[in-house]
């Protein structure tokens, strides 16, 4: 089952039920064109990896995906050439990473997306998440963002074999 993003619109359905997110402030592009920190969200149909979740913020959920709790530590390496490129990582880390606890809610619930992950291409685009919009609906960096409760109730119902289709 895919779950369809409209960029056009700016609209995630799942289930039915149209959900209003934001997306990269660069765009949207096809994924043969995603650069590192061009802030353009990659089109494609994207496996639903993993899910990451703030402890302090989030309850322990009922899903089946793969998930584990957030560290204050965890970070996502955005640097191109570095080995772990595209890969978590532990801060404090040699080279550009980006932190995943933060401040503001937006990393409370983390999807990873199957963007540029088998394999890694180096330069390709990085930190591909599906994540909790911020509360102005500003432009990500790249990934897909939607209201925290209406991604929290998806969780129950999202299962590894699905699929994020964003077009």
């Amino acid at each position: 089952m895919s779950l369809i993003v409209d960029t056009a619109q700016q609209r995630l359905t799942a289930f039915g039920t149209p959900h209003r997110i934001a997306m990269g402030k660069g765009g949207a592009l096809p994924a043969v064109a995603k650069r590192e920190g061009d802030s353009a969200t990659p089109l494609g149909r994207w496996s639903l990896d993993g899910l990451l979740l703030r402890p302090d913020r989030v309850s322990a959920p009922s899903t089946a995906l793969p998930w584990r709790w957030l560290r204050p530590s965890d970070g996502w390496c955005d640097a191109v050439g570095d080995p772990a490129y595209n890969r978590p990582v532990s801060h404090p880390y040699p080279a550009s990473a980006e932190r995943l606890w933060r401040d503001d809610h937006a990393y409370d619930v983390i999807i990873v997306l199957g963007h540029n992950q088998r394999p890694v291409e180096q330069g390709r685009g990085s930190a591909i998440f599906w994540h909790v919009a911020q509360p102005d609906w500003r432009p990500t960096e790249g990934c897909i963002a939607m209201e925290r409760n209406a991604l929290v109730a998806l969780l129950p119902r999202l299962a590894p074999a699905m699929h994020l289709d964003i077009r």
